[in-house]
């Protein structure tokens, strides 16, 4: 009996120790991954703000004293609306003696000037006749030579008032040098009172106010910010290296951080020429077309802009990846239960997942975060671990979309 017992235990320590040193030949028991394709989507993941197309800074060109501010933060305005009033004292006045001094000219010196050339020309006439009739007396030797000289001289200066009368008439006549002069005054005089009234150039709304009724307003001040009405747009710097997957037209999806749970479409509308060198960064902006009712100036809006998109792709989790240059990287495949370092070509990178152009095919198997002292032939056996699942959206894979900048 004790001789079975014996048997049956040394027969079970030999199967122990074959086991054992079957799983050290098989090598260490490490996590992997199966290649396999599926949905991938790319997405650059940023922070920006909401803005206007453009924004009017309206202040005002001459110096007073504010008396009147029609509008507040938030107004709708049309381009012309009245903003606020200047006190404008000295420049009304200057409207009313220029005014005075047109009613003048047309009203009392032009009338006067032509009843002077009316009544210089009857002068001129009779004083004609009189030198006439002094001539016909003169030839019958009636009255002496010296009369005669008189008349005609008294002609000679009647015809001489008479065009002077003629040429200061002419000189107040409609759309004389005169009347040009005194109308070019009023004109003046009214553009600087119209200056005192500041008027929106643009329309839109209004966003912020910088004068109350009683300050001393000079010129170059802004008073008043106007966000232009159009389009309503997202500006969002982004890191540079994102420059090669950026393209105009990207659909992107934004999300307000004050309303977590409205998102909204928006699409690149521009990408800046240039880079920012302090920053490394380049601004791009999207269009928001329908614009929802809650979006206000200068909020904080998180973007993802798609740049890439794989009904089906060869995929591998990242966490399987060497440290990636450039569209490559090196992965550990095991083959025939051999670790072997193979490198592999990159397309689409997700958040989770990444695009494997070559190097792999579907069914291969590949070490998830391999240790770091593992050689190049090295005997493993795998355990299966199931690729990272973010959730969601089964459209996208139930990827997340990856943060490049």
């Amino acid at each position: 009996m004790k001789r079975s017992v014996t048997a049956v235990l040394g027969a079970l320590l030999l199967l122990a120790f074959g086991a054992a040193a079957l799983r050290y030949w098989q090598g260490p028991r490490l996590a992997g991954y199966q290649v396999e394709s599926r949905p991938l989507v790319q997405t650059v993941v940023a922070t920006g703000r909401v803005v206007s197309v453009s924004r009017a800074q309206v202040g005002s060109e001459i110096t007073g004293v504010l008396l009147e501010r029609r509008v507040q933060e938030g107004d709708h305005v049309q381009a012309g609306d009245i903003l606020a009033v200047l006190r404008a004292d000295d420049l009304t006045a200057g409207v009313h003696e220029a005014e005075a001094a047109l009613a003048q000219l047309q009203k009392s010196v032009r009338p006067q000037a032509l009843a002077a050339v009316r009544q210089a020309e009857a002068q001129l006439d009779q004083a004609s006749r009189e030198a006439q009739r002094r001539r016909q007396l003169f030839q019958r030797q009636l009255i002496a030579r010296e009369t005669l000289e008189q008349a005609e001289q008294a002609e000679t200066v009647a015809r001489t008032a008479a065009e002077r009368a003629r040429l200061t008439a002419q000189s107040l006549a409609a759309g004389n040098p005169d009347e040009a002069l005194v109308l070019e005054r009023l004109a003046s005089a009214r553009a600087a009172l119209a200056k005192t009234f500041i008027r929106a150039q643009v329309a839109g709304t209004v966003l912020t106010r910088n004068a109350e009724p009683g300050d001393l307003i000079q010129p170059g001040r802004v008073l008043f910010e106007i966000a232009r009405q159009g389009d309503t747009e997202l500006l969002v710097p982004l890191d540079e290296k994102n420059l090669a997957v950026l393209a105009l037209g990207q659909q992107a999806q934004c999300v307000a951080d004050a309303y977590p749970t409205r998102a909204f479409p928006a699409r690149v509308s521009f990408i800046a020429p240039s880079v920012d060198p302090q920053r490394g960064s380049v601004e791009i902006r999207l269009k928001v077309n329908p614009v929802p009712d809650f979006l206000k100036q200068d909020m904080t809006v998180s973007v993802n802009v798609e740049t890439g998109r794989r009904t089906q792709a060869l995929v591998l989790p990242n966490d399987a990846l060497e440290p990636i240059d450039g569209h490559e990287a090196w992965v550990w495949q095991v083959r025939d239960g051999k670790a072997r370092h193979a490198q592999v070509q990159l397309g689409l990178r997700g958040l989770a997942m990444t695009e494997i152009l070559g190097g792999l095919k579907p069914g291969d198997w590949v070490l998830a975060n391999a240790p770091g002292d593992l050689r190049d032939g090295t005997r493993v056996r795998i355990a299966p671990q199931a690729p990272p699942r973010t959730g969601g959206d089964a459209a996208h894979g139930n990827e997340l979309p990856i943060k490049l900048d």
